[in-house]
């Protein structure tokens, strides 16, 4: 679980910010969302959309490594 020392001199917002950080960094929210039962069919068509970008600039990266080499 996050969880930060708030230092006596530190401001509210420092302190948020650490906070906001280190949620990022455990995946709190990615894990919260994985554990839902259901899925929207808006979230399905943006993981599709997310999955076949990567696998377009996977192939991409691919392809330009091999032409690098002939």
């Amino acid at each position: 679980m996050p969880g930060i020392k708030v230092h006596p001199n530190e401001s509210f917002e420092e302190a948020y910010r650490k906070f906001k950080k280190q949620v990022d960094r455990n995946l709190v929210v990615t894990e919260v969302r994985a554990r839902k039962n259901f899925e929207t069919k808006t979230e399905k068509r943006k993981k599709q959309k997310i999955s076949a970008r990567k696998k377009m600039l996977k192939k991409l990266y691919m392809l330009r490594r091999y032409e690098s080499r002939l």
